[in-house]
């Protein structure tokens, strides 16, 4: 049985199932392991690490913990509530006029990064008039319709990953300033700060970044240095302002003072710096890289919403699940009446009814002729689904049923 317990609560004998954080922040080889030692149990909490998920069929117990199961129920419950709160305003323009565009935005902002990371380690300046037009783009489209980049930016290669990361950051970073009413001067800088936040990866060797498994603590050492590295990057950039220095800086910031490099705690974080944390991991949890699978976008949320009461803010967390939906946009859902879609718009008032392209059969195995279905008029999500297991591109239909 699975049961999840307080770190405080470890003991020797224990069989760890989960470490219940993200991957990119343990300093362990494998998630899932037999503690053998007292040491072990003072690195996870050395780690920060305030909860794990333990198999008490394989090692010793907690009688009065919850299950896993419970865990997870009450965590759905908690979402569903909050999804009777209000949705993201009208889109502007359909899924099918913004892909497009989109696809070109994608490509575009990707090989600007690309060139700026080029640029910092020969020490050359970066120029924010050709940062400026990307981000200015990138917002746009977020205001057409967020959906379709968004979509698009849930595909990485392993070769671009740190690219198209970065543009990832900026696009919903700029989704979650509009969806909270922030004035357009300040949404902009932060677009900035969220395409800029990386640069300090320039400075990191390529063997690193790219390891296929955990850091030790020597490399550890050096990734962490990135922010400051970054910092130091744009504070010789001309005209750069405070905003995308302060994101840049204390992007990987947590609000337990766990984070780096100034192990800031509450609110000596800035608030956008508070939401370019959620946003970075959230982006970086749902990437397939080398070494580890990436989350479904839905699983990926109730992570975020679970991690709040420690890492980030319950309020921002909560604003943030809002801004991008329960089921965001490309989310592979099964149907109640049998079918297999891919969400492609939130709707305009509930998180829970978004419209979706049906394109398989799920009783009789068989693909389908595409359908767009407002789930507010018909049908019903049962849950999310892995695109592995069903074997489909849940992407290829979004652009399909668009065209």
């Amino acid at each position: 049985m699975l049961k999840k317990i307080d770190s405080s609560q470890l003991r020797v004998g224990m069989f760890i199932h989960d470490l219940d954080c993200s991957w990119i922040e343990h300093p362990f080889v494998r998630n899932r392991f037999m503690v053998s030692s007292e040491d072990e149990i003072r690195k996870i909490l050395a780690a920060q690490i305030r909860s794990v998920v333990i198999d008490c069929s394989k090692g010793v117990g907690v009688e009065d913990a919850p299950t896993l199961a419970e865990v997870r129920a009450q965590t759905e419950n908690e979402l569903l509530d909050l999804a009777a709160q209000p949705a993201p305003a009208p889109l502007r323009s359909s899924m099918a006029e913004e892909l497009q565009r989109a696809a070109n935005i994608r490509r575009q902002a990707a090989g600007l990064v690309r060139e700026v990371m080029q640029d910092a380690r020969l020490g050359k300046a970066i120029e924010l008039e050709r940062v400026a037009p990307v981000v200015e783009n990138i917002t746009a489209s977020i205001l057409r319709n967020p959906g379709a980049l968004l979509g698009l930016l849930r595909i990485k290669g392993k070769d671009d990953y740190t690219f198209l990361h970065s543009v990832s950051v900026c696009t919903l970073l700029v989704a979650f300033c509009r969806s909270r009413n922030l004035n357009d001067e300040t949404t902009y800088q932060a677009g900035l700060g969220g395409l800029l936040h990386d640069t300090g990866k320039a400075f990191v060797p390529d063997h690193i970044l790219n390891k296929p498994g955990s850091l030790d603590d020597e490399e550890f050492a050096i990734i962490r240095r990135h922010p400051q590295d970054g910092y130091e990057i744009l504070r010789k950039t001309p005209g750069i302002g405070p905003i995308p220095l302060d994101i840049t800086l204390h992007h990987h910031e947590r609000r337990d003072g766990s984070g780096y490099p100034d192990r800031l705690a509450g609110d000596d974080i800035s608030e956008l710096a508070q939401m370019t944390a959620i946003v970075d991991v959230y982006d970086a949890i749902t990437a397939d890289r080398v070494y580890h699978k990436g989350l479904p976008a839905a699983d990926a949320l109730r992570k975020i919403y679970e991690w709040s009461k420690f890492h980030f803010s319950p309020v921002l967390a909560q604003e943030f699940v809002r801004c991008v939906g329960i089921y965001p946009v490309g989310t592979l859902v099964l149907l109640e009446s049998g079918r297999l879609a891919v969400v492609v718009e939130p709707h305009e008032s509930s998180l829970l009814t978004p419209k979706v392209n049906a394109f398989f059969d799920a009783k009789r195995q068989a693909y389908i002729r595409t359908e767009t279905v407002d789930l507010a008029r018909a049908d019903k999500i049962v849950r999310h689904e892995l695109p592995d297991k069903w074997k489909v591109d849940p992407m290829q239909f979004m652009a399909a049923a668009a065209a």
